[in-house]
């Protein structure tokens, strides 16, 4: 008998010590998963506002380029309107003097605005030395033809009434060309901003929402482990309490009523953890420790 007893001594305190690490293990794997529970869930709130954001720049920019297509209208009839003014000022101006070193094209009549744009890309390519030698000299001989033009054409509006108003019309077309011109630019910009934060905002939000789900998978993962520990820690308690209901009863201690009390009060404890409920760590202690 007394060999018996040792060797279930022996088994006894190889379990308790298995029923201590499966528990402590449990408990590692369990504290693990509160702290992937509350990183994902951080995380996930992080993934609402991102989306919030991301919604708000899109109403933005949807905002933004319906006034784009609104300023073009009117940017539109701005142009039609400077292009009516300096149709009237041309004919306004009468018959013009042509231009025969314009090629072909000196067979029309000549504008002003054509020659101010021939005048303009001349300068341009004389700053830049595209016109040297013998075509230097040519160059600024017809920029000075020009020039002579321009102030005959000027000099003959400015005798002309009917001339002066045309071109302060003209002015303020311009003016209202330039400024609807503007405000087509300024609501593009705006639209093309939040598109690029919106862009922005979800790169972020996947960046957020993978690092969500890995710590999600992670917390699947450790409550798998501790669901796993925590059934060996009970099968192992189960095994302790088999070990000393043997011991007890090849010792014959059944009979003591404070052993009694102790065995129904165990298994009562080892019922309530059988049938799914949470013990506290001192029931735990008090079920493994039981002798």
């Amino acid at each position: 008998m007394s060999e018996i007893n040792q060797v279930l001594g022996q088994k006894k305190n190889m379990v308790n010590e298995k029923a201590t690490k499966f528990r402590e293990t449990r408990d590692e794997w369990n504290k693990k998963s509160k702290t992937h529970s509350t990183a994902r869930n951080e995380l996930n709130a992080e993934v609402k506002e991102l989306i919030v954001q991301v919604r708000e720049q899109r109403d933005i920019r949807e905002q933004m380029n319906e006034i784009v297509r609104d300023k073009k209208v009117l940017r539109q009839d701005a142009n039609k309107k400077v292009k009516d003014v300096k149709s009237r000022i041309e004919v306004s101006r009468g018959p013009v003097e042509q231009d025969n070193n314009r090629g072909k094209r000196g067979q029309r009549p000549v504008t002003s605005h054509q020659l101010r744009r021939e005048l303009e890309r001349l300068e341009r390519e004389f700053e830049q030395g595209r016109h040297t030698g013998k075509n230097e000299k040519k160059v600024m001989k017809r920029m000075k033809e020009i020039s002579s033009k321009l102030k005959q054409m000027t000099s003959t509006d400015d005798s002309n009434e009917d001339m002066k108003g045309l071109r302060d019309e003209l002015k303020a077309a311009l003016l209202e060309q330039e400024a609807a011109h503007e405000e087509v630019q300024q609501a593009a910009n705006a639209a093309q901003e939040a598109h690029e934060l919106m862009l922005q905002w979800n790169k972020e939000v996947d960046k957020q929402r993978e690092k969500a789900e890995s710590c999600h998978r992670e917390l699947r993962k450790s409550k798998k482990e501790a669901d796993k520990a925590h059934h060996l820690y009970i099968v192992s308690l189960r095994c302790l309490h088999s070990i000393q209901d043997m011991i007890s009863a090849m010792e014959g201690n059944d009979s003591g009523k404070g052993k009694s009390e102790a065995r129904v009060e165990v298994q009562d404890l080892m019922t309530k953890l059988m049938s799914g409920d949470t013990l506290s760590t001192e029931e735990l202690m008090q079920l493994q420790k039981f002798d």
